[in-house]
């Protein structure tokens, strides 16, 4: 049995990707005069990686990112008003209700009635967004725990792991993004469930040649989750089983 069940947030239990979709698609209008959509989307992402290490992830690191491609690909030519645009598209991206994926409330409710295990939240990005994220949920008080990270890794995963005083192999993650939720998870020894999701961010995405697909459980909707746990859980009881007869021969 595992002693301890985790939820990814953006993208995995509410939507996230759809907002920076359309903020993407308000800067490609705003600089069309200027330049072409494929320089603003390389130039966007290379603003996004430069800052990354100074605002984190989330949406205000976006929305400087957004601002400082706008000042060099209209060789500063872009009017206060047109900056002033991308800086209410932020605050709007921090305000905007928190859109909940189909069945996550039922998932989550069920999980939490199990008194046999931990229900943690692992998020990553910026701290006040994702707590407001956790508020407009509602999800709050059906965790035991809510985790927000800035990074995503294999030693981000058995610190918090450790924290709920369980092992890695007693941990299962269930999460949208190949790179933050499962390869982290599976390379610390835990088992990872992958939600795909219609969008991920080019710099979520992974080498296919990188992924051992006979180790990760892909499930179409969040709704399979609490059927694919019970026979990932009944798997191991058998294998522990087989282990245990090996071992009193």
């Amino acid at each position: 049995m595992y002693k301890l069940i985790a939820f990814d947030g953006d993208d995995t239990l509410w939507h996230n990707e759809p907002l920076f979709r359309d903020a993407h698609i308000q800067l490609r209008e705003l600089l069309s005069h200027y330049v072409e959509a494929d320089q603003v989307n390389d130039r966007l992402y290379q603003a996004e990686l430069a800052n990354l290490s100074i605002y984190g992830y989330g949406v205000t690191g976006f929305t400087l990112s957004m601002i400082e491609t706008a000042i060099e690909l209209s060789d500063r030519k872009i009017s206060a008003e047109d900056i002033h645009k991308l800086a209410e598209t932020g605050k709007a991206m921090l305000r905007a209700p928190t859109r909940i994926i189909e069945g996550a409330d039922k998932v989550l409710r069920q999980f939490a009635k199990r008194t046999d295990v931990k229900l943690v939240l692992i998020t990553k990005g910026d701290l006040i967004a994702q707590q407001l994220k956790v508020d407009r949920s509602g999800f709050e008080d059906l965790f035991d725990g809510i985790e927000i990270v800035s990074e995503k890794d294999p030693l981000t995963y058995r610190n918090i792991f450790a924290r709920y005083g369980v092992e890695p192999s007693e941990a299962v993650m269930v999460g949208n993004s190949m790179k933050s939720d499962i390869l982290p998870v599976l390379a610390c020894g835990g088992t990872a469930i992958h939600i795909p999701y219609e969008i991920t961010w080019v710099h979520e995405m992974v080498d296919q040649t990188e992924i051992d697909n006979d180790a990760i459980v892909t499930v179409e909707t969040i709704a399979d989750v609490p059927k694919t746990i019970e026979k990932l859980e009944q798997d191991r009881a058998v294998q522990n089983g087989a282990t245990g007869s090996m071992e009193n021969v």
